[in-house]
């Protein structure tokens, strides 16, 4: 049988979902983890999103921490050190070094990027954009609903709605979007209670306000460029504090999806 403590790891991206995948195989006791990120990270729940260690360095999720690397000497000196590598490289290249056994693309891009099934012994994508059996080998589904998490080996995932999920009875009400090109700025933080129509904060002098109260679960950083429409923070209708630092359900269904489809392979 294999050592699947000694599986090498790949998941392109590194915001909340991906993050969540990262988290669920690391308590699982598959450490060998490299993340593959952009220079820039645009992830709006930063607190749940090992992407932020390419911002400062670090970053820790519910107790697992993240540490950004430059190559493949400082991902394994990460791993002998007990963290998960996160690098800031968009093409991949790390990738094609390291010979990863499992692939996760979890950049939820809503299309495919340029992920294959050659690029590890497994190849697994998230949400619409994939084909199982064509260009990865399994699709995990991940839109909200009976289906969530379902582990697709022929075909695709769900098309896009385009439609958030639905908390405490709004969808679209608690994303808040960029209403033009340009700077978003702000004063707020993730974990701050705002009311309706309160100002959230700017792009350029335009100001973004609040569609319904509840807690900023979700902000993108401050001094951002961002271009119309970008989804830039969520507000949580719940207003649960506690909700804005730790992972959400649906990623934890995607996440232990990812293992479970591991393990149909590796067990």
């Amino acid at each position: 049988m294999t050592d699947l403590r000694k599986l090498i790891i790949v998941i392109k991206g590194g915001g909340e979902m991906a993050s969540a995948v990262a988290w669920r195989l690391y308590r699982a006791n598959l450490q060998n983890i490299l993340m593959l990120e952009t220079a820039n990270p645009l992830a709006v729940r930063r607190e749940v999103s090992f992407c932020e260690a390419v911002h400062d360095g670090r970053m820790a999720v519910e107790g697992i921490e993240a540490v950004r690397v430059q190559d493949l000497a400082d991902t394994h000196l990460a791993w002998e050190q007990g963290h998960i590598a996160v690098a800031a490289d968009p093409h991949w290249h790390l990738a094609a070094k390291i010979r990863p056994d499992l692939v996760v693309d979890a950049i939820l891009a809503k299309r495919n990027l340029g992920t294959r099934m050659q690029d590890g012994k497994l190849v697994i994508g998230l949400g619409p954009g994939f084909r199982a059996g064509e260009d990865v080998h399994m699709v995990i589904e991940t839109n909200r609903g009976h289906d969530l998490g379902r582990i697709i080996t022929a075909g695709a995932a769900a098309p896009n709605t385009g439609i958030p999920g639905t908390i405490g009875g709004f969808a679209e009400e608690r994303v808040l979007r960029a209403p033009i090109d340009g700077k978003f700025t702000t004063r707020l933080s993730i974990g701050d209670h705002v009311e309706e129509d309160d100002i959230v904060g700017f792009v350029q002098e335009t100001k973004i306000l609040a569609k319904i109260s509840g807690v900023i679960r979700g902000l993108i950083r401050s001094e951002t460029p961002v271009t119309s429409g970008l989804k830039i923070g969520d507000v949580d209708p719940r207003g649960q504090q506690q909700y804005c630092y730790t992972i959400s359900d649906k990623a934890r269904a995607i996440a232990g999806s990812v293992l479970e489809a591991l393990l149909r392979v590796y067990n």
